[in-house]
């Protein structure tokens, strides 16, 4: 009998125990679980990025104008900006996602060595720099997560005009060629809850660009330059 009662003592003991355990086991599957969540998933960044560009000339393709045989232009130069920027990314599992990014930026270009340095050469350039990358992450818990990524990016120069220096020297109209490139990309995403994060980037884009000068329906000028920006972004996330 004392022995009967001693085990019937046991079995109440031990059920809240094993509850518990059960409890436990299913927290840590739905938390090893939570980790994947990432899959299927998508992500949008709401960033302010700073587009620090080169615009160094690269190569010289018609100089009928002699501006760089004189001296006159022997580089150039384009300025930095600061612009918003969103982000749409989606996670096929944890650790691989893609993310396209896009904005709007504006530059002019500037002549930085010759005798007529200081003077602009090329204004309100209006460029998105479409961008589409494919990323690794690596969860290191605590909902950071560092990543790298890579992939092509094609710059669409939507507008550019000459400047007042190249006007009084006779050029009527100007064109940057919209083109093809590269970018690689790093940074980390550190989740804060309920969907939310901050988020920090920074990309490098290896992108060119040819320039032409035209006084009338004539082609006075034509140069390669570098654009090859350092993008650098931070800004908020929310995964749904």
């Amino acid at each position: 009998m004392r022995t009967k009662t001693m085990c019937k003592l046991a079995c109440k003991l031990t059920r809240p125990a094993a509850l518990l355990a059960a409890a436990v086991l299913a927290a840590l599957g739905g938390s090893a679980q939570a980790e994947d969540t990432d899959q299927g998933h998508i992500q949008v960044k709401l960033l302010g990025s700073a587009i620090l560009p080169s615009g160094a000339v690269t190569k010289v393709n018609n100089d009928a104008a002699k501006l760089v045989s004189s001296g006159a232009v022997t580089n150039t130069k384009a300025n930095d900006n600061a612009v918003p920027t969103v982000a749409i990314e989606y996670f096929f599992t944890r650790n691989i996602s893609v993310e396209t990014i896009c904005c709007v930026t504006g530059h002019h270009v500037s002549i930085s060595g010759g005798a007529a340095k200081g003077q602009g050469a090329i204004d309100n350039v209006q460029i998105i720099p479409a961008t589409f990358t494919a990323k690794y992450h690596l969860p290191l818990g605590h909902g950071i997560k560092p990543y790298a990524g890579v992939g092509p990016a094609m710059f669409i120069v939507l507008a550019d005009n000459p400047s007042d220096f190249v006007r009084s020297l006779g050029v009527t109209r100007t064109k940057l060629s919209s083109e093809f490139g590269v970018a690689v990309q790093g940074g980390v995403d550190v989740a804060i809850g309920h969907g939310f994060g901050i988020t920090f980037d920074a990309k490098k884009y290896w992108v060119g660009t040819n320039a032409h000068f035209y006084a009338g329906g004539t082609e006075v000028l034509s140069t390669r330059h570098k654009l090859d920006p350092w993008v650098l972004s931070g800004g908020i996330s929310y995964r749904f």
